[in-house]
């Protein structure tokens, strides 16, 4: 084991971890590498960046992301632009993990997705994991990565089982996506919770004598973009699939990068599926609302298909 590598955040120790994510740890590596802090984001993030500074190799874990705009500064600011500023001299080798985007009825302040912002900013790596094994694979990968990276879990994918791999060498490289499923017809793309909805989506689409090429891109920066413009060139249509607020997307620059690299491949517009454009509701019903939906990944299919 690294012994430079440790975890703080709120009540990643004595507590287990407020989603059980750091449970045992505190027991088998104690307490000068598994840190309780208190509730001051922007206070132990800079802790966790000044340490990685001096060598070490923090895991700085915020209860939900939507708490790290208390640190917003600190991200931005110092763990991202220092190499740069600093003519290669400091290095910030730190991994930012939590939830991300909307849970269970949480309400507007806790529900947001951060992917679009984190992935604007230079010198962050983005990791966006859509199952326990791919997150497994890719934390390690990002711990042992030089650069800072934000590593966004979703609080409703934690209750979902897959089979993980137990030796301590598995790693999925940052930049490589999935191809989760081979077609023909139609290229979907998500990642993180938007995958599962895709997923849930296919006996749909399969009906509809569509086999689509399904891409899990968990990284998005890197990004695999060899393996989506093959797909492309393969299928000549495109669904894009996020749960973020659509304006200024991700989405939508993906969207830009795949029609100028295969505008003479594309037999129809790229549809995008985005949440809604509001502040996200309490209300169970109003939520399901505001987030991407089963029908809407169904009616993007048949458009750009012509199966309407």
């Amino acid at each position: 084991f690294d012994k430079n590598v440790f975890i703080l955040g709120e009540e990643v120790a004595e507590y287990d971890g407020a989603y059980k994510v750091t449970q045992g740890l505190l027991e088998k590596f104690g307490p000068n590498r598994v840190l309780d802090t208190p509730i001051s984001e922007h206070g132990f993030t800079g802790l966790a960046i000044g340490a990685a500074m001096n060598g070490l190799k923090p895991i700085c874990e915020f209860m939900t992301f939507n708490f790290s705009l208390q640190s917003i500064d600190q991200i931005v600011n110092s763990a991202a632009k220092s190499l740069y500023m600093s003519g290669g001299e400091i290095n910030v080798p730190i991994v930012f993990r939590g939830p991300n985007g909307a849970a269970s009825r949480v309400a507007a302040q806790h529900s947001q997705c951060f992917l679009s912002w984190f992935s604007n900013i230079p010198g962050l790596l983005v990791v966006a994991p859509s199952n326990a094994r791919d997150a497994k694979g890719l934390l390690k990968s990002s711990i042992r990565n030089p650069n800072p990276v934000i590593f966004l879990e979703h609080e409703l994918l934690y209750k979902e089982k897959t089979k993980v791999p137990q030796e301590d060498d598995f790693l999925i490289p940052l930049g490589k996506a999935n191809l989760i499923t081979q077609g023909d017809d139609v290229t979907i793309i998500g990642f993180s919770m938007s995958v599962k909805r895709i997923i849930d989506a296919l006996p749909d689409v399969n009906k509809l004598d569509i086999k689509p090429d399904i891409i899990d891109l968990r990284t998005i920066k890197p990004l695999d973009e060899e393996l989506i413009y093959q797909s492309v060139k393969k299928t000549n249509r495109v669904v894009i699939v996020e749960d973020g607020f659509g304006n200024t997307s991700f989405g939508s620059h993906l969207s830009h990068l795949i029609q100028l690299n295969c505008f003479d491949y594309l037999d129809s517009e790229i549809v995008k599926i985005s949440g809604k454009d509001v502040p996200m509701p309490y209300a169970e019903n109003l939520e399901a609302l505001a987030l991407p939906t089963r029908e809407e990944i169904i009616l993007a299919v048949k458009k750009v298909t012509y199966k309407n």
